[in-house]
């Protein structure tokens, strides 16, 4: 916070310089915790391959140069698959709201305009009436360079509050739509939410507990079946 590295709920504050020095000369005030736990577990416990998730092998990469500094065998890193279950009954529903898996994969912000553009009758962007206007003010450009300046520093002055007019439109009409398509966005939004609980990925919010009880005995060896957790995929399993 404003350049400084502060201690919540204190007066305690570092300059970034502050904090370095202090450090180098008393590393037994600071806690290890998250940053020394993998190195620690490949020391204590050396492992030639990690296999893991997305989130896992990028906050791996981040510790390569801290192993190095710390003269340790940094493991290979392997990405395994990720797995999204999803009932027949919510493979109905992404079909009849024309969802397609690429549609439910996108940050919900973005579905919803995709959404609203595809389902409304005319063009929401406003990209063909920009055109006409910039072509407008070309010929203006062409008169004011003809003229005093002053005249010039007016047009760009005009030429900035028509566009930005513009976009403010655009994202009022976008809204407007929104709101006329509420019903059915809804719908999208909670079919989305449903596989992608709290908008985060499914296998780190559900717990496997809710799939069985709701599957049965049947639910492990179908899983086993369809899963090849080595071929850095992204699987849609249907229940």
């Amino acid at each position: 916070e404003n350049d400084k590295f502060k201690v919540n709920h204190t007066n305690i504050e570092f300059s970034e310089t502050e904090i370095l020095k202090l450090l180098e000369n008393h590393p037994e005030k600071f806690s290890p915790n998250v940053i020394m736990r993998p190195l620690y577990q490949e020391v204590i416990l050396p492992n030639l391959c990690y296999i893991g998730g997305g989130g896992e092998i990028a906050y791996w990469l981040e510790l390569k140069s801290f192993f190095a500094a710390a003269k340790v065998t940094f493991p290979m890193l392997l990405l395994r698959n990720s797995v999204l279950l999803a009932t027949e009954k919510q493979v109905k529903k992404a079909d009849k709201l024309a969802l397609s898996w690429e549609d439910l994969f996108l940050k919900q912000a973005l579905l919803i305009n995709d959404k609203t553009k595809q389902l409304s009758g005319f063009p929401i962007d406003l990209d063909n009436l920009k055109q006409q206007l910039k072509l407008q003010f070309e010929n203006l450009y062409s008169l004011a360079s003809q003229t005093d300046e002053s005249f010039l520093g007016a047009v760009k002055a005009q030429e900035a509050k028509q566009t930005k007019g513009l976009e403010n439109l655009q994202k009022r009409l976008l809204k407007a739509q929104k709101r006329k398509l509420s019903e059915i966005l809804h719908r999208i939004t909670d079919l989305q939410n449903e596989l992608f609980p709290n908008q985060s990925l499914q296998e780190r919010q559900a717990n496997f507990s809710e799939f069985y009880l709701e599957n049965g005995e049947n639910l492990i060896p179908m899983i086993i079946n369809q899963l090849k957790p080595l071929e850095n995929k992204f699987e849609v399993i249907i229940l």
